[in-house]
């Protein structure tokens, strides 16, 4: 459970809708999203996951940020939590929007409704479980979903290669249609291939992800996690790369992130389409159902209200997620933007936030409160800054500069944490 539905959370409508139309869109250069996405994995599996398990553990901590502000002196602790807050909870609107927005073209694309009441009936629907079930709820829901998932990766994929006509077809058609409108030389390349490797290094500071791991039951349940998601993982990406490329050798004139949507309903019967439309939903419904947990943990508990009234907390919590799905579908309903953009935002601005500050804690050094609220400061605002000039090759300085940036001000404030 905890293997699948931390994957599922970690890969929303991205992974299936932006990811198989920017192979779409970009051709081969897009392969490159497949070691960016799978080093994530590789890093928080192999490396961030046991030791945070471990970690939280010994300290008790149940939230990301709860675990970050752990020996943070008294005079700065209740700044770190209400900071980590506001950053989860502005950039969730943005993350869970684009869950939205997706749900909005899945539903417009296969039944022709409008994307306003699609995105409205996707919302209620996640709404409703994640209030009524909770954390166990969400994630063995999203293990459901990101076992659909992994078999419409694999089923659709392999229908449209052996439509495009295997590799020979696929290399040929290829061959014919059309240059890349990404960089494939120079300089301009090269931002390209560190600004699409850069989304990796976002995975450790994902607060809706690490907290499955500071929920697993001992080391042997991280090792079985860990083949699960890595094998998972690979799927997925691979899948939807070899869907995006054989598109764009089978048909012309698509819309890029609708691109599974096509396919699936020109090679396959309705049922069938319809079961893979499902599989996008689930996409969907994994990652917005977590954040909105999270968000409501940051203000329920890092704020300190579950320890201070313990009968109104849960109230609160739901009274969060019931005010974060609405903003998120205001902020889709009226300020559309693709999927791959949005998502890309608040992952970096979230990972660049926490990110840093997790992995130096991880090492065994101590960030005095100062230095975790300048670093989080850096990675946050730098990323929001960057997100609204023009972008880069690959948004490289978005991606990258920040997360930098916040790691070098971790690094040069922090110290050993026996010398805490």
């Amino acid at each position: 459970v905890a293997a699948i539905s931390a994957s599922a959370s970690s890969s929303s409508a991205w992974t299936l809708v932006a990811v198989s139309g920017s192979a779409y869109l970009w051709g081969l250069p897009a392969l490159w999203l497949f070691p960016a996405t799978v080093s994530g994995f590789v890093i928080n599996w192999c490396w961030v996951g046991p030791r945070l398990m471990r970690a939280s553990r010994e300290n008790g901590a149940l939230t990301l940020t709860e675990f970050l502000a752990l020996g943070v002196e008294p005079a700065h602790r209740r700044r770190v939590l209400v900071f980590g807050a506001g950053i989860v909870l502005f950039s969730f609107l943005f993350y869970v929007a684009s869950q939205f927005q997706a749900a909005g073209n899945a539903f417009s694309s296969t039944f022709g409704l409008g994307t306003a009441t699609s995105i409205l009936i996707g919302a209620a629907i996640i709404l409703v479980y994640t209030l009524l079930g909770g954390f166990w709820a969400v994630s063995v829901t999203d293990t459901l979903q990101g076992l659909l998932m992994a078999a419409t990766a694999v089923f659709l994929p392999v229908t449209a290669f052996v439509a495009a006509g295997g590799w020979e077809g696929l290399a040929a058609g290829l061959a014919t249609t059309g240059e890349s409108p990404v960089p494939v030389a120079g300089i301009a390349a090269v931002g390209f291939v560190l600004g699409t490797l850069g989304i990796g290094l976002g995975y450790p500071g994902q607060p809706h992800v690490v907290n499955r791991y500071m929920a697993l039951k001992d080391e042997e349940a991280m090792r079985r996690g860990r083949a699960i998601a890595l094998t998972w993982a690979v799927i997925i990406y691979a899948g939807m790369l070899l869907l995006g490329l054989s598109a764009r050798v089978l048909f012309e004139g698509v819309e890029s992130e609708s691109v599974l949507y096509d396919t699936a309903n020109r090679l396959l019967s309705p049922v069938v389409a319809g079961v893979v439309i499902a599989a996008v939903l689930s996409a969907i419904m994994s990652t917005a159902d977590s954040q909105l947990l999270v968000a409501a943990s940051a203000v329920s508990h890092d704020l300190g209200e579950a320890q201070a009234h313990r009968e109104t907390a849960l109230a609160r919590s739901r009274w969060v997620v019931a005010i974060l799905a609405t903003l998120a579908v205001m902020l889709a309903v009226a300020v559309p933007d693709t999927v791959f953009n949005r998502v890309l935002f608040a992952w970096h601005a979230i990972g660049s936030a926490f990110g840093p500050a997790l992995v130096l804690r991880l090492t065994g050094r101590h960030l005095p409160g100062g230095t975790l609220l300048a670093s989080m400061a850096v990675g946050f605002f730098g990323t929001v800054i960057l997100h609204w000039l023009p972008n880069t090759p690959g948004d490289v300085a978005e991606r990258l500069l920040p997360l930098v940036g916040a790691a070098v001000v971790a690094l040069r404030g922090s110290r050993r944490a026996q010398a805490a």
